[in-house]
């Protein structure tokens, strides 16, 4: 009997390959504040500082939507047949 140890590998993944994952389907959602609304969202009018604000993005990082509440967010992945997925 050996007494191996295995040592599991992460899987790695190009960020070009995680941006084909679901064929466009897929979507995260990013807690963003206020003021980092313009580096992702550069059309949006300046915000007034410090609001708490949900970003909607595909799984490439583009930008879908931005909104005040994590709930229309998650209404408009659904709206859109957008799956839902967690980032650690």
């Amino acid at each position: 009997m050996t007494n191996e140890t295995t040592n599991p590998v992460d899987p790695v993944i190009s960020p070009e390959a995680l941006a084909r994952l679901g064929g466009g389907r897929i979507a995260y959602l990013k807690q963003i504040r206020s003021e980092d609304v313009s580096s992702l969202f550069p059309q949006v009018p300046e915000m007034a500082p410090g609001l708490s604000l949900f970003a909607l993005l595909a799984a490439d990082g583009t930008p879908i939507m931005i909104t005040d509440t994590r709930e229309a967010a998650i209404a408009n992945a659904w709206d859109n047949e957008l799956e839902m997925v967690s980032v650690h």
